[in-house]
């Protein structure tokens, strides 16, 4: 459970319940709240680039005019090839993504900011992620099960999309949608505390 002040120093600029079950699972305070930044990819925008810029923006907008906190701004991919995959708008583009994606290697690339008034730490992590080969039975069961429609690249590795996948490289809490790896260190920095018994 989240506290509801700001007193725990740190603010999950994030609507995404997966993010804060990766911070509660290491036993962080924090308060989530869900900043109203714009996701349009800019034309001149690599994918990179463009998840920098809204955990950057995300985390300031976060912060809002609250002194002595921090606000942690995330943003994730999902790329095959170079094309970015989204939410799936409805059945058929999900069977496109996951007909592309079957029996392949993709990249999950996550950018973190945690960031004060006073400093900034930032983040890039990439994953790579093995689908097995699927059959059209398989992505159509998938689908009705429900779990794809509010996912990037059209699958949750936490959930039962865990059983399209053949292998990763990386961080798994990166495909989750949070680098724990990365973000640890940064925490440190910024004396936020960790492995806490969480309040209700």
């Amino acid at each position: 459970m989240t506290n509801t002040t700001t007193s725990n120093r740190l603010l999950l600029a994030s609507g995404s319940p997966r993010r804060a079950e990766l911070l509660t699972q290491i036993g962080v305070s924090f308060t989530q709240l869900t900043p109203a930044v714009p996701e349009q990819k800019q034309l001149a925008e690599t994918p990179q680039e463009y998840i920098q810029r809204l955990a950057h923006d995300k985390a300031t907008a976060g912060l809002g005019g609250v002194e002595g906190v921090w606000a942690l701004g995330s943003d994730t991919v999902v790329l095959a090839g170079d094309k970015v995959l989204e939410k799936p708008k409805d059945y058929a583009d999900f069977e496109s993504m996951m007909l592309s994606l079957s029996g392949t290697e993709h990249s999950v690339l996550s950018a973190i900011c945690l960031r004060s008034w006073e400093r900034q730490f930032s983040r890039m992590v990439e994953t790579r992620v093995r689908f097995r080969h699927l059959s059209k039975a398989q992505i159509e069961a998938y689908w009705s099960t429900g779990e794809p429609e509010d996912k990037a690249g059209g699958y949750g590795i936490q959930g039962m999309g865990a059983a399209l996948v053949e292998s990763i490289s990386g961080s798994y809490s990166n495909v989750v949608g949070l680098p724990l790896e990365a973000l640890v260190p940064m925490l440190e920095h910024a004396g936020i505390p960790y492995w806490q018994e969480n309040q209700s």
